[in-house]
């Protein structure tokens, strides 16, 4: 179902609140009231029951809602982790990026980030089919340089370095999101091939390179 912005976010108003362990959340804390298109919306679908004294989760709601909140701490860990926003605007971006993701697109961004557990704020990402897919298989398809093995080959994902330096360097050997990559060895160095050029590196650097593991030795992972 497509839920307008300001119903998603009162969704997620009644998922902080079970958090917390209240069932309810007053009208003054959303700034709304019963007689509200929105919240006339989400009480048609079957998602909220009204109270007096506020809103609530039907069964229904709540595992939207569990959709909703996914969508949010994935992309507040998308804005952190490749984008590198994390400041004070950055809350105002997830909340606009979240509602432009669609069914799908958080999968992506969830395989992109290696299936996370909990946000940038120590609080728990719901799982998706996704995750249980990965955990089930043991195949993780976007990982760092140093969780692959000697002649696994990918494409590198993203560089999750704030240094600018060290992003330079590795800008300098090849190391650019959409590059295909093989590791070469892991001890004593991680020594890597881009096009027909290797590099050595540190595990520090190296566990900064995302990858999306395409194969080993010819056998597809």
């Amino acid at each position: 179902m497509k839920l307008t912005d300001k119903a998603e976010d009162i969704l997620e108003a009644l998922w902080f609140a079970d958090e917390e362990g209240r069932d309810i959340v007053s009208y003054e804390d959303i700034q709304t009231d019963p007689n509200d298109g929105v919240v006339q919306s989400l009480l048609n679908e079957g998602l909220i029951e009204i109270k007096p004294e506020g809103l609530c989760f039907t069964i229904q709601g709540k595992i939207e809602g569990r959709q909703v909140i996914r969508r949010h701490r994935l992309a507040e860990l998308l804005m952190r982790d490749v984008l590198d926003i994390w400041d004070d605007s950055q809350e105002e971006w997830v909340c606009r990026f979240e509602h432009l993701l669609k069914e799908g697109v958080d999968t992506k961004i969830c395989t992109l980030l290696n299936h996370p557990t909990t946000c940038p704020h120590g609080k728990p990402i719901p799982p998706g089919s996704c995750c249980e897919h990965a955990k089930d298989s043991g195949v993780y398809n976007v990982l760092p340089l140093t969780e692959l093995k000697s002649e696994d080959s990918g494409r590198i994902a993203y560089i999750k370095t704030k240094e600018p330096e060290k992003m330079n360097k590795l800008m300098a050997m090849g190391v650019l999101p959409g590059n295909d990559i093989m590791l070469m060895q892991r001890f004593p160095a991680y020594i890597f091939r881009i096009g027909y050029s290797e590099f050595a590196i540190d595990a520090s650097m190296a566990e900064e390179i995302y990858v999306r593991r395409i194969k080993r030795m010819g056998v597809r992972s």
